[in-house]
């Protein structure tokens, strides 16, 4: 790939040496995490009949990563591997170390909990609980919606001028579709079927006896609620230039926290046993640096959300740490190196594990075993990437070993090696997707 331009940042900030690295320190924060958030519904991923016009202007502006795959399903160990980087230090610590006042804005404050119940540290954060409410019918006033009423209180405080770290974790796609119809009647053509009226969040499995035209309406419903969450989105990004314009530019980082299955692979809706297919692990992520480095960039390499945890640290004044840990590639990778001179060593997979079973993803395959909660295997599939973007035509009878290889990755997981397969030896034997 050829290296972009080099950028100058446009800041005159103080700049800390990290790691041999020069880095430009943002005017300020802000980290959105969305919950249920897919990449494969977003327009810069590919779903070009969903309207995310501010998510696409971020990502003029940013750097997006293609390819963000979840390592684990479970959200509190998700959050933790961005918030925290591998000396232990939270997000919110390198912020104290700035002088800068942080607050957290979020309508899901069980998971704040959770999470300052495992550090002490916490308390010291200001905590703004907007409580997503579970609704039967749509919302007739846009900013009665829960992403609005999220969105606004964060946009407030950053208007007050006194914060300069805001994180937003919004959670409630997976609580309610409350968009105004107005939202969704853009996405539904005068001939198509009616999709389900209300507000609440579909669940129903998937079949040969399932109606399509129910599928097709969920997807409908939920690309206008997409599109609510990008208008309020693009209020909080205006709210960032005001104050851009006091305290010089600000880092921003938008990343889902997981994915949602619509029908690909058996299922719509919520479903914390659903297997590891890209519908529920692979997640969209933009990056802004302050310094506009890299802006209008796709990477396409694999990268998991503590590498951006890692790399947001590290823009902060955090050390850098090793672009390549062979000893634990499962932890978090600054990807600073992107930024400076577009360099990284990539990896070479990441082992997803859940309650549905595992996945083995490589930049060539995805490999995904299906198993119950007692842990028995009832499906597997593999498919190659990255033609095969949906999972949708299952190879293996045309590369067995393949399949073996990465079965045998996956059965050496154990209590007691539950890392085991980022080592598994399976580069040598597999056949390429052009083969296959």
């Amino acid at each position: 790939m050829e290296s972009p331009p080099d950028r100058t940042p446009i800041i005159d900030a103080p700049a800390a040496r990290s790691g041999g690295l020069t880095v430009p320190r943002p005017g300020g924060l802000v980290v959105v995490t969305i919950d249920r958030l897919p990449a494969w519904m977003l327009s810069a991923w590919g779903a070009t009949w969903v309207s995310t016009p501010s998510l696409d202007s971020l990502a003029g502006r940013g750097l997006i990563f293609d390819r963000v795959i979840l390592p684990v399903s479970e959200p509190l160990g998700i959050l933790q591997s961005l918030l925290y980087d591998r000396a232990g230090a939270s997000l919110f610590a390198h912020a104290r170390a700035l002088d800068w006042p942080a607050t957290i804005v979020t309508d899901d404050l069980s998971i704040i909990e959770s999470l300052a119940g495992r550090d002490s540290s916490m308390a010291c954060v200001e905590v703004r609980h907007v409580e997503a409410v579970a609704k039967a019918t749509v919302e007739r006033d846009e900013k009665r919606t829960n992403l609005s009423r999220l969105f606004q209180a964060a946009g407030h405080l950053i208007e007050s001028g006194g914060q300069r770290m805001v994180w937003c974790h919004a959670g409630s796609l997976g609580l309610s579709w409350d968009a105004p119809n107005s939202f969704r009647e853009r996405y539904i053509d005068p001939e198509d079927p009616t999709p389900p009226a209300g507000a609440i969040v579909p669940q129903f499995s998937v079949d040969a006896t399932t109606d399509p035209d129910l599928v097709v309406g969920s997807r409908q419903i939920f690309a206008g609620q997409l599109t609510l969450l990008d208008h309020q989105l693009g209020h909080l990004l205006l709210t960032v230039a005001e104050a851009e314009k006091k305290t010089g530019p600000w880092s921003v980082l938008v990343v889902g926290l997981r994915g949602l299955p619509l029908g690909l692979h058996g299922w719509v809706g919520c479903h914390d046993e659903f297997p590891p297919y890209s519908e529920a692990i692979h997640l969209p992520a933009i990056l802004v640096d302050a310094g506009r480095r890299m802006s209008s960039q796709r990477y396409g390499g694999l990268v998991i959300p503590a590498d951006l945890g890692e790399t947001v640290a590290a823009l902060l004044g955090g050390s850098v740490s090793p672009l390549c840990d062979q000893a634990e590639p499962w932890r978090g990778r600054s990807l600073m190196g992107l930024l400076e001179s577009w360099s990284s060593v990539p990896r070479d997979r990441v082992i997803a594990t859940g309650q549905g079973g595992a996945a083995v993803v490589t930049p060539d395959w995805h490999f995904v075993s299906s198993r119950t909660s007692a842990g028995v295997e009832t499906a597997s599939g593999l498919f190659a990437k990255p033609d095969d973007f949906f999972e949708l035509c299952d190879v293996a009878n045309r590369c067995p070993a393949t399949q073996t290889i990465f079965a045998e990755a996956l059965l050496s997981i154990r209590p007691d090696a539950p890392h085991a397969a980022w080592f598994a030896p399976f580069r040598e034997g597999l056949c390429t997707a052009q083969g296959s």
